[in-house]
Order: structure tokens, then sequence, then C-alpha cells
């Protein structure tokens, strides 16, 4: 039996698929709300039962936080993992919404015809294209496509704070040659891609003390040292005349781009004009010397997040503060050391103190970036499987983003992992109206078909 009539068999089966879909969507598997836990818990529950339907040996594995589900199941030499969260962002407010969010509804759009509710894309949307693709296989050859491992998160919304422990207490019962993850998306509408490279990142909260108390600035400006002032100043020195990044040692680590993925992502035509033209911008404004997909896949940032300090309210008062405050957050890319970095900005900080003032640092998190190895045959396969599908050659595309699970299939179970999604940029995801283009999810089911098929 050929790959032609397992692709068929998805497109019989599409009405039945959507429906399974629509089953996962109403469960309100909010993982940050405590009040969910019990609908976190059924959709676990039901993502085992449904794997079990496909000969999986499969179960909800309880952790602190919301169950994993784990399934194993097929035969061969390649042994792939899939991974992908069951778990959804909460739905404030709730009044933007143009319907209840879980309540899951084929729109026509003047763009196409959509699955609208929360998680239609990120991820059930996502992740049930490669269940479906399972099960049209098995209906065809009575097996699965190959040596399989699924599994599935309920906490990657809520900062997945079991996640490392249960890697690590199941590492060899979870490692395989290579892991498919499905929380991406299209490089544009028609474009498929697969993702080789993830930003690191780190975060830090930093809050300048001065005074014992705030000052009236009649009587103390001038002679007393303002903390904001402190603050704005050192903020400012994070970068160059050129854009570059100030703080010593911060490029330690960053890699250039490979000769070949530079030429591939210079034939994307990538209109910079247009993604900043529209959000209201038209000049790029990281270094000097890097185009703009460079900056936002392949190159590390330092950002001011949040700023406040003194008096913020309506009106005005004269005063100037004994604290102030702001959040920092650097993308990291190839090799550069989160945890060194911490200690760098730290120290850099530290030495432009002026006397009277102190600094006190909070840590938000820091996690490597990750660069897959394209070299492995499996990616080269996937390309063209993407190709065959889509009918546009598939990129190998970078992500401006972090996902941390990507770096942790390779630290923890030394593996790499190959991201593919068909999520579109205007999804909404996280926002009121989320949705999944039907043709997303009729083609992503599609081609993973057609990657398991030069995989397994």
């Amino acid at each position: 039996m050929s790959l032609d009539t397992v692709l068929a068999r998805v497109d019989a089966d599409l009405p039945q698929a959507l429906d399974r879909l629509m089953d996962l969507l109403r469960i309100p598997s909010i993982s940050t709300d405590p009040a969910f836990k019990a609908d976190c818990d059924r959709a676990a529950d039901w993502l085992a039962a449904d794997l079990q339907s496909l000969g999986f040996t499969a179960s909800a594995r309880p952790t602190p936080g919301h169950p994993m589900v784990v399934g194993h199941g097929g035969s061969g030499d390649k042994h792939l993992l899939f991974y992908g969260h069951y778990d959804v962002q909460p739905v404030d407010p709730l009044s933007l919404w143009d319907r209840d969010p879980f309540d899951p509804e084929i729109q026509d759009t003047p763009k196409g015809r959509v699955i609208r509710a929360r998680g239609a894309s990120d991820d059930k949307g996502q992740l049930m294209t490669f269940l479906e693709a399972c099960r049209a296989w098995k209906a065809v050859h009575g097996t699965l496509p190959g040596r399989l491992t699924i599994f599935l998160e309920g906490e990657e919304e809520s900062g997945s704070p079991s996640l490392v422990p249960f890697m690590k207490d199941n590492a060899a019962e979870l490692r395989a040659d290579i892991a498919l993850i499905c929380d991406t998306g299209l490089f544009d509408d028609e474009t498929p891609a697969i993702t080789t490279m993830l930003r690191g990142l780190l975060g830090e909260e930093i809050t300048i003390h001065g005074p014992n108390k705030d000052l009236h600035s009649g009587m103390y400006g001038g002679a007393a040292i303002n903390p904001i002032r402190v603050l704005t100043k050192i903020l400012a020195n994070l970068h160059d005349a050129t854009g570059r990044i100030t703080i010593p040692g911060f490029y330690d680590g960053v890699t250039e781009l490979p000769e070949a993925i530079r030429a591939q992502w210079q034939s994307l035509a990538f209109d910079h004009a247009k993604f900043l033209g529209d959000v209201g911008l038209s000049v790029p404004a990281g270094e000097h010397d890097r185009t703009p997909l460079e900056m936002i896949w392949s190159r590390p940032t330092a950002e001011v997040n949040g700023i406040w300090g003194g008096y913020t309210g309506d009106g005005f008062k004269t005063v100037l503060p004994a604290q102030a405050h702001a959040k920092v957050s650097f993308r990291l890319v190839g090799d550069q050391d989160a945890l060194a970095l911490r200690d760098a900005f730290r120290a850099w900080v530290q030495d432009q103190l002026p006397p009277d003032c102190t600094v006190e640092f909070k840590g938000h998190g820091a996690s490597p970036a990750g660069t897959m190895a394209i070299a492995d045959p499996a990616f080269d396969a996937a390309r063209k499987a993407l190709t065959d599908e889509w009918g546009k050659p598939a990129a190998y595309v970078g992500s401006g983003g972090s996902i941390p699970i990507a770096g942790l299939f390779k630290t923890i179970l030394g593996m790499d992992a190959m991201l593919i999604g068909f999520a579109r940029d205007d999804d909404q995801i996280h926002s009121p109206n989320e949705k999944y283009d039907l043709d997303c999810f009729h083609k992503g089911i599609r081609s993973w078909v057609r990657i398991l098929a030069k995989l397994a």
C-alpha cells in the first residue's frame, strides 16, 4: 500500500479528525489556574485514552503539578519521540472573545475556514496533527509508523515546573534518536519550515537603593542621589552607538551563521519594512552590521522590559524616590552560558554604582539557546517531505523566541530536536479569539504522514 493510500485516508477522515479535536478543545485545561486542575487531569486522561485506541501503551503520569502523558508503540530501527502540550493559556479578558473560548467552532473568514477556540493553535490543534497522522497510518497499514514515544506535557503555559524532574527521573524511557516538536509555525502563510535555531532566555530584575526614604525634591534635589537617574544611566549603557551590547564577555559563545544558512535566509526575501511597518516602525534598531532576520533569529539581545520608581499616579508629586526598578531580559544564541552571563551582568551593574547606592538582583529564569544538528539526514528527509506536501521549498529557519524543551532534550536526554509546526502568524495565540486554519490542520496531518514515511 502506497503513501497515497494513507494520504487519501487522511482526506476522507478529516470530519472525524475535527470532531476529535473539538472534543479536546472543549476541555478548559488552563494550567496556571488551580481552579482548572480537574480539567487538566481530564485532558490528560482523554489523550491517554486516545493513544491507547491507536495501539500505544499509554497513561497519564502524576507529577507534583499536572500529569505528563507518555505513550509507547510501534517498532523499527529508528526511535522517534514526539512532544506537545495539552495545557492552554488563560482566556482573560473574556469580554474580548466573540464566543465562549471553550465552545469551538469552524468559522468562515475572508482568508478561509478556521477553527476558533482557546488552544486551537497552541497547542492542541498542532499536537493532534501528529496523532491523526498516526491514526491514518494505522488504519491503512494496521501498524504504527515506526517506533514511537509520545510525550505530552500539561504545564508548558505555566513555566513547566515538573518537566525537568520528570525528564531526569524517566530519562532512559524517554530517550530516542530524535525528538519532534510541533509548537512552531510556518515561515509565511504558504512556506513550511523547520526551526533549527532557538534563542535562550535570561531574565533579571534590578532594584537600585538610594536614600532610606522618599525625599522632597525641593529640599534634597541636587544634593541627594536619585536612584532613577542611576538606573537609567546604567540601562542606557547597555548598548553602544552601533547597537552592540557592552557587557564584558557578552559575545562569548556567539557563533557566526553558516554561509549556507545565511544564503537560504536571504532567499526567503524577508520584507523587514513590512515587518516593522505593521507595528508602526521603520528603521531596524539592532546591530548595524546585521540583517533584520539575523537580528531576530541568530543574534543575542538585551532589552529593558519594564522600568518604574517614584510617583507614577495621576497628577504630580515632586519626589526623589528611595528605589528604582527595572526588568531586563537577554535572548541568547549559540553557546552563550546563561549563568555566566548573569554573573557578568550583575558585576557590570555593580561597577557603575555611585556612592550611597546599592543594588539588589532577582533572577527570572535562565535557559540556553538551542542549535540543531541539521547534518543529521533526518532533517533533509523531513524538509523534502514538507516540500512535497506544500509545493514550496521548506525552509530552515530560526526563532526569535525561546522553546526550552528543545534545549532540555539536548542537555538531559542527549538528543536533537526537529521543530515542525503549522501555525500562522495571525493565529492570535495567547490572545482572545485564537484560531487555527483548517487548511493548516489538514495539511499538517498530511505533512506528518509524509515525514513519518521518510523517517520510519
